[in-house]
């Protein structure tokens, strides 16, 4: 058995939204649809919306479109010096290729499928 790994979901959050919330959400739950598929294979899902928007509204943002891009890069950057891999999901996101960037830059693998994650 493989020793799980803990893998970043990358994808849009924000982009392509136009600052609508409603379309956020679907952003945010398309990001989470992703974490039951990694957990059942023996891994832990990370987001790193899950980490950046308690501290965005501890902040003062009032909502997701209200999040400061800073925030949640750093948070993605820091993230990634945890993680063992990043799972890439479809969709145009800055973020996401930034998060990419940094995974090979640290030899991560890096997935484009459920289907690549080997089983823990």
């Amino acid at each position: 058995m493989r020793t799980p790994l803990l893998i970043l979901i990358a994808g849009p959050y924000r982009s392509g939204t136009d600052g609508d919330p409603a379309r956020i959400a679907a952003n945010l739950e398309r990001l989470e649809e992703a974490s039951a598929p990694i957990f059942r294979l023996g891994h832990v899902p990370m987001i790193g919306e899950w980490v950046a928007l308690p501290i965005l509204r501890t902040r003062g943002a009032t909502g997701a479109a209200d999040a400061d891009g800073d925030v949640m890069y750093e948070t993605a950057h820091r993230l990634l010096q945890h993680c063992d891999a990043v799972l890439r999901l479809p969709g145009a996101s800055a973020g996401a290729d930034t998060d990419v960037e940094i995974a090979r830059e640290r030899g991560l693998p890096v997935y484009f499928s459920i289907d690549e994650i080997p089983a823990a």
